[in-house]
């Protein structure tokens, strides 16, 4: 506010007055708007089930911690390990018949060389053995995605973050694509909802105050959204040292939507008696005490609401 003053002071808009006064004058003070913001995660993600089947196991609470890739529950679907077995016996069947067409191709070949069967015959015995050869390879490439839908069964964090919100519960039943949990990453920010009047005058980069019950925090207005809906506008701000405790939580915010003229004096020249503020003001027949009435402190300097007119002279302890 002395800079302030100092300033008004070399553009002629404060007279100048004896050592040890201050000629007071409107100063622009910002008007504040009292808003509730709430404290939200920046990215909302949902870690699915990539399979469905039962819910066995529940690894996270909500308000735990998690890495990106960590496992938080894991799906069984029982008709998996059927799928297995049943695999395993085609392989069985397969390798015992592969094991009788490469015996038969064997005495085929014999018979062959003996001159008792045709080449077209050897043919034959040959393609059934590369048809098992393949059917076999199918097989256990089947088995292969089987056992990788089993796998699958764990579902994991997508992202770093906190857990908000567990959709199911140990034992339930899901289906595939079905959220289990949703996490927050990403940090936190501070999302505001101001009336659509206001925003004409909300700035991207303008300080604000932000309550909460360690106290005062200051904060950065980041991003203003465009879309009006339900005639509020909605902006986010960053807060340093944010309270994350409780993500939704709501918070008192002052945020500047304006300004107005105010005069401005010290707090060091005010003087209380009795609970009446006095200041002390230089005229041309002396000094002497005139009541004021006190409005907002702002830093060093407290607002004068009444009791004192702009050209007046304040004496300075």
């Amino acid at each position: 506010m002395r800079l302030v003053l100092a300033v008004l002071l070399s553009l002629g808009l404060v007279t100048a007055a004896p050592a040890g006064t201050l000629v007071v004058q409107p100063v622009a003070v910002p008007v504040w708007k009292a808003v509730y913001g709430r404290v939200e995660a920046r990215d909302a993600l949902a870690a699915r089930a990539r399979i469905g089947g039962t819910l066995v196991s529940l690894d996270v609470s909500e308000g735990d911690t998690v890495t990106a890739g960590q496992r938080i529950a894991t799906v069984r679907d029982d008709k998996i390990a059927f799928q297995v077995s049943a695999l395993d016996a085609q392989l069985k069947a397969l390798a015992a018949q592969l094991q009788n067409a490469e015996s038969e191709l064997k005495r085929g070949q014999t018979l062959v060389d003996r001159g008792v069967a045709t080449s077209q015959r050897l043919d034959q015995l040959s393609t059934q053995v590369d048809v098992f050869r393949n059917q076999i390879a199918a097989t256990e490439a089947q088995r292969q995605v089987v056992l990788q839908q089993g796998a699958e069964g764990e579902v994991l964090a997508p992202a770093a973050g906190r857990v908000l919100t567990l959709a199911s519960k140990r034992g339930s039943v899901v289906m595939a694509g079905e959220t289990v949990a949703t996490l927050g990453g990403g940090g936190f920010f501070l999302r505001l909802s101001i009336p659509e009047r206001h925003a004409s005058l909300l700035e991207e980069g303008a300080s604000l105050a932000v309550e909460t019950a360690e106290g005062s925090l200051a904060g950065r207005l980041v991003k203003v959204y465009p879309l009006i809906q339900g005639g509020r506008v909605t902006a986010d701000v960053d807060v340093p040292d944010l309270p994350t405790a409780f993500v939704d939580a709501r918070l008192l915010v002052r945020v500047p939507v304006g300004s107005r003229p105010a005069m401005m004096v010290p707090a060091s020249a005010v003087t209380s008696r009795s609970g009446i503020d006095t200041l002390r003001v230089a005229a041309a027949g002396g000094e002497f005490d005139r009541t004021v009435v006190l409005g907002e402190r702002h830093g060093d300097d407290v607002e004068v609401l009444s009791g004192l007119a702009a050209g007046d002279a304040v004496v300075l302890p």
